[in-house]
């Protein structure tokens, strides 16, 4: 292998997506299969581990069949394998790390394990221009939603994350309370984009003590749910509410569907703002299913405008959980000359609090 080139597969199961990727150099994508769940778990509203193990069973070695043939290389090719470790659901990670270490075994290649929600951050360097440090790094997902100091690729330190719900769950909530189709995110921010001017209903914008860059969105999932249904009474010892979300016309669904994306947009860019300020870094990095939101989006591109910051956000089908991203970090660490045992197996939680 050259110095600075491989040639890496790369297999993800941490949750509900079953996928693999071939990545040249730590850049250059050859291929990016994704397999969703989201059939499997849609009358449930939410993720069932035992299910989502289940089928990355029935699907992840066609799916890494179907990586190699697109990108048109062959197994004595690699370089290297990698899987997600960590974070994750234990089953589900235990099925995507158990293929690549076989797979790395038999061909006596270097296993790399890397962390899933880190890995976010660096989606944005594929098929993209080079990185200059020191960045900040947000993540925002259905599970994680943190703020990283980042000297490189390979060297994070957190600055702050979710004390309660992630950005992700509290979207998806949030969806569920408007009754839109799971998986809710998605649909809310489509229902959002259709709102014009500014949204009629004010929602609290959480943003902690004034040094503090952790988020919290519970108090605004609350508020939602009090805006929806009123705020609730204590009858014959239950919980009653005076409407539900069959009561609210078009209009206000999508008023407040916009005030909802408003305000978590809203602290997601006031704490990024805020990181930056504290770092000094000229470049931001961001991640995760959630950047795929079109007004988060428009929100770090007009910050990114604002600080004369360089920016780099992964493609929206690179922002959900996918094997690509990855491969990035296994680059940098099969660089500088890293190599897991095979003893290395999956972990539930990454390194501290999420």
């Amino acid at each position: 292998m050259n110095a600075s080139r491989s040639l890496i597969l790369a297999i993800e199961s941490s949750c509900d997506e079953t996928a693999a990727a071939v990545v040249a150099d730590g850049c250059r994508t050859l291929s990016n299969v994704v397999a969703t769940q989201h059939e499997l778990h849609r009358e449930y509203r939410g993720v069932v581990p035992e299910i989502a193990s289940r089928a990355h069973l029935e699907r992840i070695l066609p799916v890494v069949r179907r990586a190699l043939a697109e990108a048109e290389v062959g197994v004595d090719q690699l370089d290297a394998v990698t899987a997600g470790t960590r974070p994750g659901l234990i089953g589900a990670l235990l099925v995507g790390v158990s293929l690549a270490k076989a797979v790395a075994w038999s061909l006596s290649k270097p296993f790399l394990g890397v962390d899933h929600v880190e890995s976010h951050l660096l989606a944005g360097l594929l098929d993209a221009g080079a990185v200059t440090w020191p960045a900040v790094g947000l993540v925002v997902s259905g599970g994680h939603t943190s703020l990283y100091s980042m000297q490189g690729p390979l060297e994070l330190e957190r600055l702050g994350s979710t004390i309660d719900d992630a950005a992700g769950e509290a979207f998806d909530k949030a969806a569920t309370m408007l009754g839109l189709p799971y998986p809710g995110g998605p649909h809310l921010d489509e229902l959002a984009e259709q709102h014009v001017g500014t949204p009629g209903v004010s929602l609290p914008i959480s943003l902690m003590k004034k040094a503090s860059l952790d988020f919290s969105f519970s108090g605004v999932k609350t508020a939602m749910l009090y805006s929806i249904r009123g705020t609730p009474r204590r009858v014959d010892g239950k919980t009653v509410f005076d409407r539900s979300e069959s009561d609210l016309d078009e209009t206000a669904r999508t008023d407040l569907a916009a005030s909802f994306r408003a305000a978590v947009v809203s602290a997601l860019t006031r704490k990024t703002r805020a990181a930056i300020e504290r770092t000094g870094a000229g470049t931001l990095l961001a991640g995760g299913g959630v950047v795929a939101n079109r007004l988060l989006r428009r929100e770090l591109e007009a910050l990114a405008g604002e600080l004369g910051l360089k920016l780099h956000l992964p493609r929206t089908d690179l922002c959900v959980d996918n094997a690509a991203m990855l491969a990035v970090a296994a680059h940098h660490r099969l660089l500088r000359g890293d190599r897991d045992p095979l003893s290395v197996t999956a972990r539930p939680t990454s390194r501290g609090r999420r």
